[in-house]
């Protein structure tokens, strides 16, 4: 049983935080070597892995507490004396998922904390007294993902990076959940700015971290005039709306987004009542400020809540909700099993943050921060959840063995990570390639060589599934009493190459805008998505049992992907298909993408506006 588990839910445990959770042991002694300022005072880091430097939970906003609760994130307060940055702070407010939270709370209980604004830096060593000048590194800044509701910077380990590839590698918090996104009427009244009002709170952590970056990255080596953004499904997101808000003009200059998409809300969508003429999210703000009247026992029922709030002024509204306990706030939110996630909306258009239009048609209106980007997916995205999902494979004590219907599951699976790809990837590189010209780059990653565990043939159940990329980027395989489950001594080189190479590619893009053949001209080339037809799109990320690294000219669009499902004949009924398609369509980012979703042969029910 305890090798099952290892198999399964550990696994998914350990690729939704790309790494696992950081090996316990002893703080690492502060290194005098490693002092730096800052304009908020100075940092002491210690000495890390691969001939580096870390510094680890540097606050860069003030504590968003009390009144400063969905507020735009503020200056840091100065401290007068070095201060000691060896631990990486708590995580942001959420629920402990699979494996817990590093602070010792259990699956489903509050982990992490509101003072959570921190972030790390790893540069490789030098001489304070010789801070390099014009040899300043380009700088990588890393989201993490998780669904906007869950996740941590804390895990994620950027020496190898750093001192294998010379970058300064930075990772940075945001607030998740309800206290990174929500917007009410009540928050807006009196002496608020328009970032305030917005709801994007997260999105401005985001923003803030990377003005830390520009007033303070060269004390580390850094060049604050090359900072390339990078983060992995909600990160990749995230990625995706730092390109988007005028905020973030002129703090970034190259962008990769892996596994993201361009999915938001509307205002009402954030807002309203579900049953309101022009619809709310089903966790909207005003049906979770409802939902918590009930819970505290201000109100005896949803109509009494509805009453209570329609009779109160904003001033005491915004009170009621800013009183509300962490623990209050999230249990008015409907879990997503047991990874901790929850089901809340978040990325408003707000037109001041983010634009007012959705993001596929922003990019196409050239409405966004134009810089070199690459955008990818992983072949089977959907199959790491699909694992999971009972409905799909033959579970013992909820942890999976193989799928019910081999058939079925492959069919699904590819249709679902293929229009990912269509979503995420190959829409907005089509439109951004029109905007900015061949400064677009793609990739899928392909690489699926994991073992075989008792019953459970993880190549198949799992495959090249989503965040199975995280730890070749970061070069962090060393995942402790877990290796022996995902990891198989075989695939070990071809594994390792791959990684190197990706690291390469990455890093060289972070250097010129264009990962070419990597930071050392050896790899195969890496082209731009190419315009005309028939020209290759993007590169293929693979080892060489696996084919290998090479360009591929494969476009997919939504519209495409859909007539292909009408048209496919190997499914077992209409049911299926229907489903299928319902299921793509519960992911969309407005009524167009919706009916896109669609064919006439499906009688699909109303789809509402809070999706």
């Amino acid at each position: 049983m305890t090798r099952l588990r290892s198999s399964g839910l550990l696994l998914l445990a350990a690729l939704a935080t790309a790494c696992g959770r950081p090996a316990s042991g002893p703080t690492p002694a502060a290194d005098p070597g490693s002092l730096r300022a800052t304009a908020s005072g100075e940092v002491v880091g210690f000495a890390a892995e691969h001939g580096t430097h870390a510094w680890r939970g540097i606050p860069f906003a003030a504590p968003p507490v009390g009144e400063l609760r969905w507020r735009a994130p503020r200056g840091p307060e100065p401290w007068p004396e070095p201060r000691e940055a060896l631990d990486p702070g708590p995580a942001c407010l959420q629920r402990a998922g699979f494996g817990g939270g590093r602070d010792g709370a259990d699956r489903g209980e509050t982990t992490g904390s509101e003072d959570c604004l921190r972030l790390s830096v790893w540069a490789p060593r030098f001489d304070p007294g010789a801070v390099p000048g014009a040899d300043r590194l380009p700088v990588m800044l890393w989201i993490h993902g998780g669904g906007n509701s869950v996740g941590d910077a804390g895990p994620y380990d950027g020496s190898l990076l750093a001192g294998t590839q010379q970058v300064v590698v930075v990772t940075v918090q945001y607030r998740l959940g309800p206290f990174g996104w929500f917007r009410h009427a009540s928050l807006r009244d009196g002496p608020t700015t328009a970032t305030d009002r917005s709801g994007n709170y997260g999105t401005l952590d985001l923003i803030r971290g990377l003005r830390w970056v520009q007033e303070n990255i060269a004390a580390f080596g850094g060049d604050p005039g090359n900072v390339t953004i990078f983060g992995e499904s909600a990160g990749g997101a995230n990625v995706y709306t730092l390109l988007l808000s005028p905020l973030a003009s002129g703090l970034f200059h190259r962008a990769i987004v892996q596994s993201g998409g361009l999915r938001s809300r509307t205002p009402a969508q954030a807002e309203h009542f579900a049953d309101d003429p022009e619809p709310g999210h089903a966790r909207s703000s005003n049906e979770v400020l409802a939902s918590l009247l009930v819970a505290s026992g201000e109100a005896s029922d949803p109509a009494e809540a509805r009453a209570w709030i329609a009779a109160r002024k904003p001033p005491e509204v915004a009170a009621f909700l800013r009183a509300r306990t962490p623990d209050a706030l999230l249990a008015a939110y409907e879990p997503w099993g047991d990874t901790g996630m929850i089901d809340a909306p978040t990325v408003f258009r707000d037109g001041t943050v983010l634009p007012s239009e959705p993001g596929q048609e922003a990019l196409a209106a050239g409405d966004y921060n134009r810089v070199p980007v690459i955008l990818g997916t992983n072949r089977d995205e959907n199959k790491l959840f699909m694992s999971f999902d009972p409905r799909h494979v033959r579970t013992l004590f909820r942890l999976p063995l193989w799928p019910k219907d081999a058939g079925r599951y492959e069919r699904q699976a590819s249709y679902q990570s293929r229009m990912w790809k269509a979503r995420g990837v190959d829409e907005p590189a089509v439109a951004m390639r029109a905007v900015q010209g061949p400064t677009v780059f793609a990739y899928r990653f392909d690489w699926d060589e994991l073992p075989k565990v008792l019953f459970t043939d993880l190549a198949s159940l799992v495959g090249a599934g989503h965040a199975l990329e995280i730890p070749f980027v970061f070069g962090n395989f060393d995942w402790g009493r877990l290796n022996r489950f995902v990891w198989s001594e075989e695939a070990a080189p071809g594994r390792d190459a791959l990684a190197g190479a990706m690291q390469s590619y990455w890093t060289q893009f972070a250097a010129a805008g264009d990962p070419g053949r990597g930071r050392d001209g050896s790899l195969p080339p890496w082209g731009a998505w190419g315009s005309a037809p028939g020209a290759p799109t993007f590169v293929v990320l693979d080892s060489a049992a696996g084919g290998g690294i090479r360009m591929s000219d494969t476009r997919l669009s939504m519209a495409g992907i859909v007539d292909e499902i009408a048209a496919d004949r190997s499914f077992a009924d209409d049911e299926e298909r229907c489903g299928l398609l319902r299921e793509l369509a519960r992911w969309s980012d407005g009524p167009e993408e919706t009916a896109a979703t669609q064919v006439a042969a499906c009688a699909p029910p109303a789809v509402a506006a809070g999706g």
